[in-house]
C-alpha cells in the first residue's frame, strides 16, 4: 500500500512538472538610472549637443567632418541612444551608458545586429546650432 501511494505521489509530481500554464513574466525593472552627463546632454541647445556628439564620434576614432543634424532616438538597454548625421551622409548611432561609457556605430548596421533604427523622436531633432549663430551675426 505504501509503495502504491509512493508511485501515485511520484506520478502526480512528475505530471505537475509538465504543466503548460503560462509562466509569470519576469519582473520589469522600472528604475531608470541616468548620469548627470546624460541629463545635461538632454538639456543642451543644438550647438552644444552637436559638439558633444561630434566629440563622442571622434573619440572613438571615427570620422565626421561636419554634423548636419542630431536627435534623441530611444532608451536601449540602460543606454540613451542618439543619432548624428554628418555632411558625408553617414548617420551614426551614439549610445551613452549610465556610467558615461560611449559606443558609436553606423546606423545602417543597426538592424543587422538587432539594434533600434536611428529614427529620431519627434521634438528632439536638432541641427548644428550654427544656423542660429549665422542669423545672430547677420543682425
Amino acid at each position: 500500500m505504501n509503495r502504491l501511494a509512493l508511485l501515485v505521489g511520484t506520478a502526480l509530481g512528475l505530471a505537475a512538472c509538465g504543466d503548460s500554464a503560462t509562466p509569470e513574466p519576469p519582473l520589469q525593472n522600472d528604475i531608470m538610472v541616468r548620469s548627470e552627463a546624460q541629463k545635461r546632454l538632454m538639456k543642451l541647445n543644438d550647438l552644444d549637443r552637436a559638439i558633444a556628439l561630434k566629440r563622442a564620434i571622434s573619440d572613438q576614432g571615427l570620422r565626421c567632418a561636419r554634423l548636419v543634424s542630431t536627435g534623441y532616438v530611444t532608451r536601449f538597454r540602460d543606454m540613451d541612444m542618439w543619432t548624428a548625421t554628418c555632411s558625408d551622409d553617414r548617420q551614426w548611432a551614439v549610445f551613452i551608458g549610465g556610467n558615461d561609457s560611449v559606443q558609436v556605430r553606423l546606423c545602417k548596421d543597426n538592424e543587422a545586429v538587432g539594434l533600434p533604427a536611428c529614427e529620431i523622436q519627434p521634438g528632439t531633432e536638432g541641427g548644428t546650432g550654427l544656423e542660429n549663430l549665422a542669423g545672430n551675426q547677420a543682425g
